[in-house]
This record gives C-alpha cells, sequence and structure tokens, in this order.
C-alpha cells in the first residue's frame, strides 16, 4: 500500500479546476502517459519546462522593435468592435503611452469579455509581439493582460512546457499550477553530507524551483533544481535495480565445476580460433559461475563478434556437471538461427540440443517436454515457450537471454519464480555506452566483446543521393549475375498515402521488372512461415536479392550476402544503420554497404551518415548516438527496457550516476529492507518515480 502521505500526488489529473476528460487524455499525450487514467499529479510535479518566455522588456510602443516580445504598460482609449454580421472583420482596442500609439487587435473576441479585461479609461499591462506597418504600431491577440491593480500576479517570467495539438499553454500551466499547490512536506531521502556539498534544496523546494525559472540558467540541466531531482530520478532506479539484483542472488546458485571435456571436444570442432575477448569474456564466465552466488553477467558484442560461441561453451560447462541450460531469443526467426549455429558443435562433442518455440505443436512438442523434464536435452535454444507454466526443467543451472533490451527485468524475475535458480547470462549486440549499461543494466557485471573474427573484412560504407538509384541497380545487376547475394531495406511495409517514403511492397514490385524471380521479400506483416519461406529462398539462394524492412535488424544471418542497401537512410537512427550493416561482412567476401538518402539533410541526419561512412566500431557509433538521439530512444524504442528519462540528461549527469549506483548498494548493504528513518523516505523516493516493482519486491523478502 502507497503510503497516505503520497496521496496528493496521485490524484488523476482532472482533479484539477478546468482538466476534463479531453483535456486530460491532451496532458497524457503531450507528457507521454499511456493514458489519462495513468496521469497523476506527480507526472505534472516532476515534468520540466521546456524553455521560457521572458516578458521584462518594457521598452515603450515607440521603442518596441518587430517580432520581440515586450511588454508596454497603457492608457485604454477606446473600443472599436467588428461591425454587426462581418465576423471577419477584427475587433480593436486603441491604447497610448507617453512614447505613441497602438492598436490591440482580436480576432472573434466577446465584447462583453474585452471590456472587462481592458476597460477604457484605465491602465492596463499587455505582452506580446509587435508589428509595425506604415509607422503604425500593431498588437494581436496578445499572450498576457491584466489590469494595473492585478499587475502583481503578471507572469513577467514564464516557463513554457511540452505541448500537443489541441492543448493550450494556459490549460497545461494551470494543471501544473493545481500539482504545485498539493505538494506536500516530505522526510529528506537523501545523504544530508551529499545535500550540503551540492547546495541542493529538499525535494519541494527543487520542484518549486523547477517550476519558477528566473533566466537561462535555471533552465540548464546542470541548475542546482534540476540536478537534485535528476539525481532522485538516478537513485530511484539504481535501487530498484539493486533491490531486483538483490532478489535474484538470494537464492544460492548452484556452483558449476566442470572438467573441461566437452567444452575441448567443441573447440576442436570450431572453425576458426576463439578472439582475445572471447577467451576473457568466457573465463569471467566460468569463474562466475563457479561461486554459489549465482552470475548475472551482461555479454555485450558488436554485430558478428561471436556472442553466441561464448554461450556455447558456458553451456557445455553445465552439462559437464550433468547440468542443463536455456537459450532463450526473442524471435523464431532468431532461435532458429541459434540451433542451427549451436547444434552442429554439440552434436560433435555428443551433446542433444532441442529446439523449442510456440510453433513446435502436439506430439513433437510432447516429446521435447519430455526430454527437458528428464534431464535427456541438456542444452535447449527457445522463445518465450521456454517459460511457460508447462514447462519443467530437470537441473536447470544457465539461462543465455539473447537482445535483453527485448525482455526487460520482468522475464528475469519470472526466470527465478520458476522454482529454480540458474545462473544468468545476458547477451546484446546493441553495443550500449558505459553511462547507458550503468542506467538500465546497473544490476550486473558486464564483459565485452571487441574484436571481430579472424578473416572478417571490413566492410566499404558509401552514401549516394537518392536521385542516383538507377545507378545503384545497374550495380547490383551486375554483382547478382555473377553470384552475389544483396539486401535492400525499406522503411515501410505498405505505400501510406501521408509519407513519401518507398515501401517494401513497392520497392518489390519495381525491382521485381528487373530481376524477375531472383527477388523476395521478408517484411513484419508477413505470418512466419512466410518469412521462413522467404530467408530459406535467399539462403538456398533460389532468390539473390532479399527487399525488407527492418525485421532483418538482428540476428539474421546468411554468410554469403555481401551488398546492403539502406533506402531513406536518413531516417534510420545510428544504432539501427549499424545493425543492419552488420547483417553482411559475415563471410570471406569483401562486402558494401550504400546508404541512399534523400536531400536536402537535415544536420542531424549528416551527422549520422558521416559516422557511418568512417566507423564500424560499434561502441563508438552507440556513443555518437546517445549524443544525438538522447538516451531515451537509442535502443530503438522507450519500451525497449532501457529508461527514458524524465529529467536526467545522461550527457551532463554522468557524474551523478556513479554516485547513485554507489549510494544504491551502499544503502542495501547497510538497510537490507530499507527499514530504518532514510530507508522508510527511501521507500517514498521509490513510489514517487514509479519503481513499486522494487517496493513489491522488498514485501516478497
Amino acid at each position: 500500500m502507497r503510503p497516505t502521505l503520497l496521496d496528493p500526488l496521485f490524484v488523476p489529473v482532472t482533479s484539477f479546476s478546468g482538466v476534463g476528460p479531453k483535456i486530460a487524455a491532451l496532458i497524457a499525450r503531450a507528457i507521454g502517459r499511456e493514458s489519462a487514467d495513468d496521469t497523476r499529479a506527480v507526472d505534472l510535479v516532476l515534468l520540466p519546462p521546456t524553455r521560457l518566455i521572458d516578458r521584462r522588456n518594457q521598452p515603450g510602443i515607440a521603442y518596441a522593435s518587430e517580432h520581440a516580445i515586450v511588454t508596454l504598460k497603457l492608457f485604454v482609449d477606446r473600443h472599436q468592435p467588428a461591425p454587426r454580421g462581418k465576423r471577419n472583420v477584427p475587433y480593436r482596442v486603441f491604447a497610448h503611452d507617453d512614447t505613441g500609439d497602438i492598436a490591440l487587435t482580436f480576432f472573434h473576441a466577446r465584447q462583453n469579455w474585452l471590456e472587462h479585461a481592458l476597460p477604457v479609461g484605465e491602465m492596463v499591462l499587455v505582452s506580446g509581439k509587435v508589428d509595425w506597418f506604415n509607422g503604425k504600431a500593431s498588437m494581436v491577440h496578445p499572450d498576457r493582460m491584466a489590469r494595473e491593480k492585478d499587475a502583481e500576479s503578471f507572469p513577467f517570467v514564464e516557463p513554457v512546457y511540452p505541448l500537443t495539438a489541441g492543448l493550450s499553454p494556459k490549460h497545461l500551466l494551470r494543471a501544473v499550477e493545481g500539482a504545485l499547490a498539493s505538494l506536500p512536506d516530505l522526510p529528506e531521502w537523501q545523504d544530508a553530507a551529499f545535500i550540503g556539498k551540492n547546495g541542493f534544496a529538499d525535494f519541494g523546494g527543487a520542484v518549486r524551483a523547477l517550476h519558477t525559472p528566473r533566466d537561462e540558467h535555471d533552465m540548464d540541466a546542470n541548475a542546482p533544481a534540476h540536478r537534485r531531482l535528476a539525481y532522485d530520478e538516478l537513485l530511484a532506479g539504481q535501487l530498484s535495480l539493486a533491490l531486483v539484483r538483490q532478489r535474484v542472488r538470494k537464492l544460492q546458485g548452484q556452483p558449476v565445476n566442470g572438467d573441461g571435456t566437452i567444452r575441448e571436444s567443441i573447440l576442436s570442432a570450431l572453425p576458426f580460433e576463439l578472439t582475445a575477448s572471447q577467451r576473457v569474456s568466457i573465463s569471467d564466465i566460468l569463474s562466475d559461475m563457479q561461486s554459489p552466488d549465482r552470475m548475472l553477467r551482461l555479454l555485450q558484442g558488436d554485430v558478428g563478434s561471436g556472442k553466441t560461441v561464448v554461450a556455447l561453451l558456458a553451456m557445455a560447462a553445465c552439462a559437464e556437471v550433468g547440468g542443463q541450460s536455456v537459450l532463450m531469443a526473442p524471435t523464431e526467426i532468431l532461435a532458429q538461427q541459434h540451433y542451427a549455429t549451436i547444434e552442429p558443435l554439440a552434436r560433435k562433442a555428443g551433446l542433444e540440443v532441442e529446439l523449442l518455440t510456440g510453433k513446435i505443436k502436439g506430439k513433437q512438442r510432447k516429446e521435447v517436454l519430455e526430454r527437458m523434464e528428464n534431464g535427456q536435452a541438456r542444452l535447449i535454444v527457445g522463445t518465450h515457450a521456454l517459460f511457460q507454466e508447462s514447462v519443467a526443467y530437470d537441473n536447470l543451472l544457465l539461462a543465455v537471454v539473447d537482445e535483453q533490451h527485448r525482455f526487460g527485468v520482468h522475464q528475469r524475475l519470472r526466470l527465478t519464480a520458476k522454482g529454480t535458480a540458474p545462473h544468468m547470462l545476458v547477451m546484446t549486440a546493441t553495443p550500449i555506452p558505459r553511462t547507458l549499461v550503468l542506467s538500465a543494466f546497473g544490476d550486473m557485471d558486464v564483459s565485452k566483446l571487441s574484436e571481430k573474427p579472424a578473416g572478417r573484412l571490413p566492410i566499404k560504407t558509401v552514401t549516394i543521393d537518392g536521385d542516383r538509384i538507377q545507378d545503384v541497380v545497374a550495380r547490383l545487376r551486375e554483382a547478382v549475375s555473377s553470384g552475389r547475394k544483396a539486401y535492400w531495406i525499406c522503411p515501410l511495409v505498405e505505400d501510406s498515402e501521408v509519407s513519401d517514403l518507398m515501401s517494401a511492397e513497392q520497392r518489390h514490385g519495381s525491382l521485381a521488372r528487373e530481376f524477375g524471380d531472383l527477388v523476395g521479400v521478408v517484411h513484419g506483416r508477413m505470418n512466419s512461415d512466410e518469412k521462413d519461406r522467404a530467408m530459406a529462398d535467399f539462403k538456398s539462394g533460389r532468390t539473390r536479392l532479399l527487399v525488407a524492412t527492418t525485421v532483418i535488424e538482428v540476428g539474421v544471418d546468411v554468410p554469403d550476402a555481401s551488398i546492403m542497401v539502406i533506402e531513406h537512410a536518413e531516417r534510420f537512427g545510428l544504432a539501427q544503420l549499424h545493425q543492419l550493416r552488420g547483417r553482411v561482412g559475415r563471410g570471406s567476401e569483401a562486402s558494401s554497404c550504400i546508404l541512399l538518402y534523400k536531400s536536402p539533410l537535415s544536420e542531424t541526419a549528416r551527422s549520422r551518415l558521416t559516422i557511418m561512412r568512417e566507423s564500424e566500431d560499434g561502441f563508438r557509433i552507440a556513443e555518437e548516438d546517445l549524443k544525438l538521439r538522447g538516451e531515451g530512444e537509442l535502443l530503438g524504442t522507450r519500451q525497449s527496457g532501457v529508461p527514458g528519462f524524465q529529467l536526467v540528461d545522461l550527457e551532463a549527469h554522468r557524474d551523478l550516476l556513479e554516485i547513485a549506483r554507489n549510494d544504491a548498494r551502499y544503502i542495501l548493504e547497510t538497510d537490507a529492507d530499507l527499514s530504518s528513518k532514510r530507508g522508510h523516505a527511501l521507500r517514498l523516493l521509490l513510489y514517487i518515480w514509479r519503481r513499486d516493482e522494487a517496493i513489491r519486491l522488498l514485501r516478497a523478502g
């Protein structure tokens, strides 16, 4: 149960004056909540303004610059309503100050409202942009107006919040003010010495300062109020990750001390030598698994760096002591590919590998489940099907989760809930900058595969204007006729009236006129049988040119494909371009990647394409992507398991992330169930940042 002290922060936004269901839905959309029902006062309290309107410039009418925001103190002379029945003629209010005259112009205005707001014969304050025409000043629809007697409440400095179509700044501002008015007094959850050293206000003071900036310095990510709240957000994240880790580690792992015989058989069957970083990673993994504490390790490896082999050797170590391992992939295509890589190597070492996906049904499924339950199956590769209720294991020692960001913390906990306590190895081909590893995977040790396997050649990357597409088609015709294979990536599945992007269906049609039956197509709207058929045709060489959407981004492995064309490359993120490029250059042949773009390019798009031309280093590309796009969407979507922060800017707050991680560890070492005075205050912090899951873990012990 959430403490009653926090009730004012969790009232729905509809409880504020002027916010009905329609406005609440718009506010939810503007601030990125899923629905109006889920949008609470706390979301407005923690909503930082995006910019500032400064109305302090009061030059007088004659000295007002055109289009600059000014505030004028005026004497109202007369009103000139629009003639009756002529709605398109504006309503004008004429006024003056010591320096000159001005006309305030309003369209579709209500006369009685204007007569009350701007009474003839009184002094008023108005703010907006002045237009000059033939030496005469006018202001169309002033942003702000107040009578002189109400001047104290006039907003000379005004914060601006993110908006969406249909939501007026006034409605959102009124809701934010309502939320701030109900802010409760809360106990301090931060360490007193840390607060003092950084000169931070308490939570309430920092929130109020966030919403009342006086100048551009107050809007900076490193302004004290912003930094204080960013640290709160980071600590809530690190603390909840640490609680997950504490929970996962509570169940003792089973030490794995194999004799190395199966591993030796696999190594001798490999057609290549392991790289130095593969050897180091395997050594780290084996050393973790020899301990009674459960392993929780992240294996980061760029596309083609050989993560699957590292995972197979870890699984082999478990088989040596009679244990089982599973490898879980996010899609059936990826699960089948892991199976295709692992099965022949395991078979040579005398190991049986099973494949379990949603597609395997009936008698075949029953037999697989029996072999898993009686321990006959030592290695099992599959999808989410591996953790359904009906699935039981004989002695599960290791779970390998591929592309972790597609699963998240909850699936890791579901694994544990199976009653087993396997060691966990999480793999990702999305190179993640260190700062993001800490913020999203702060609960894991990290191994990194930095080289590509021996024999892999660099991929030549070029950028070509989309107007020269026929040159690219001619080059492909030569390549295909000499027996090479190519991918052609499009951003959309089918034609859309609102977009000028080329769809996969349309491009497949145009290329089929050139290449006939040698062109295949694969995209997300096809069912899995159709996708499998298209991939099988491409692998076997029945088709030599595969038109695809980003469905092939992760894990598709056709070693003899050596050309990658990405259409509208300017519409893709850097990490995604890098993933797609990694589908070629997997064999011994020299490979190339052609980035087709549409002019003119934005500054960000130009930077992306330049980095792609210059570098194949996934970690450098990920760091650059973080700078260009921000952490919230680095891995493709906000839902991908990486936090989209509200107040944290990882570039500006990098130093705070390390401190938060260390603080979270210290807190749980000294107060594991958060029962001290500070611990109870930290529980409030977790609720405020909506980390209820972590508190449920505390209760579950």
